[in-house]
């Protein structure tokens, strides 16, 4: 499912509409776009919060966005111009006719239906887009339902990886031996430091888990898949909300959705993000 409703999501990281949505609020390059409109649902927050509840992200990377963001505009307009954005987007890659069709809009009753019932004890950023009003369009209720199901996994993920004593450079790095990353792109796109990742790795190798080539050991592979399942466990409350038949017929209506979106070329390669685009073809 979260290859299924993560590229729909991402739509508000990587298309030239929701950029100009950003800019459009006065928000100055990239990451200042992506911090507030990210961290908006939240409020008015600051980097402390933003950099516990992404995780990944060094804090100095955080902090050159936020506050200042919050002099450019607030979290309420932010979700606006968030909205705006993805519907531009949207209509563009998926057109009209599919963005006001039935299945559009059985797909956002069921995604809804899964979201709402996702637990949020412990999952501030799932909360806390739980909580947004639904949209009335059905295109932009599947948006922030996958947006709340995708903070929701990855509340849960960042759970895990505190449970077992993993840090957010030790998790990149983990990912990019996987292959599911790139080292450059998660390196340089959170702002860790060169000696930071050198540390991380040590560490890393130290405990058995990275190999001297940068790939995975035996046993840090088996710990990866460790952390995937239980990763997938936390994840697992919507969908027993929704039941399997719900749920299956919701991945059905999501397939062209999100082939649509990875078949754009929106995403880059490597992404971030960890999709394979070539599943999607």
């Amino acid at each position: 499912m979260w290859q299924l409703y993560e590229p729909i999501h991402d739509v508000t990281y990587f298309t030239p509409e929701a950029r100009a949505a950003a800019d459009g609020l006065g928000l100055r390059g990239f990451w200042m776009g992506y911090f507030a409109l990210r961290a908006a649902p939240m409020g008015p927050v600051g980097p402390a919060v933003a950099a516990a509840s992404f995780f990944g992200f060094h804090p100095d990377r955080i902090a050159r966005a936020l506050p200042d963001a919050w002099t450019y505009t607030n979290p309420h307009d932010a979700l606006q111009a968030r909205l705006s954005g993805v519907d531009a987007a949207l209509r563009r890659l998926w057109g009209n006719v599919t963005v006001e069709s039935q299945e559009a809009e059985q797909a956002a009753e069921l995604a809804w239906q899964a979201a709402t019932a996702a637990d949020t004890a412990g999952r501030v950023l799932a909360a806390a887009n739980q909580a947004l009003p639904r949209p009335a369009q059905p295109h932009l209720a599947l948006w922030q339902a996958t947006t709340t199901l995708r903070e929701h996994r990855g509340d849960g993920h960042n759970a895990v990886l505190l449970a077992r004593g993993i840090s957010p450079v030790q998790a990149h790095l983990i990912k990019a031996a996987t292959g599911e990353g790139d080292t450059a792109v998660l390196r340089e796109g959170r702002r860790w430091s060169a000696d930071a990742w050198h540390r991380a790795a040590e560490q890393l190798r130290t405990s058995g888990w990275l190999g001297v080539d940068g790939r995975l050991t035996p046993a840090g592979a088996a710990q990866h898949d460790e952390i995937e399942a239980a990763t997938d466990r936390a994840a697992m409350q919507p969908w027993r909300a929704l039941g399997a038949p719900a749920t299956a017929r919701l991945a059905e209506l999501l397939t062209p959705l999100a082939a649509a979106v990875v078949g754009s070329g929106i995403l880059p390669t490597p992404n971030p993000v960890g999709l394979a685009v070539d599943r999607y073809t």
